[in-house]
């Protein structure tokens, strides 16, 4: 699978984040919570309505605006499912 926005990745999947192109505040902040190049992060859950995203960064759990995790690209884990 190629890389792709987190915003598209389905709920239950998992990636690896490969860059974040946001504003540098933005992308300052999405890096103090912790999603930084390299970590591996699972979609939780997705909102109806373009609403937010839950994403499982570790054992943190984060909820983001669609347009945030737009920002963030990732490489999707070949693994259709993840722990």
């Amino acid at each position: 699978m190629s890389p792709c926005p987190l915003d598209t990745l389905p709920a239950g999947r998992c990636g690896t984040i490969l860059d974040i192109a946001a504003p540098a505040e933005l992308a300052a902040r999405m890096r103090s919570l912790g999603l930084l190049p390299g970590r591996r992060i699972k979609v939780v859950r997705r909102s109806p309505f373009r609403g937010p995203i839950q994403v499982r960064a570790g054992q943190t759990d984060l909820i983001i605006r669609r347009a945030e995790a737009a920002a963030i690209r990732v490489q999707p884990c070949p693994e259709v499912e993840c722990v």
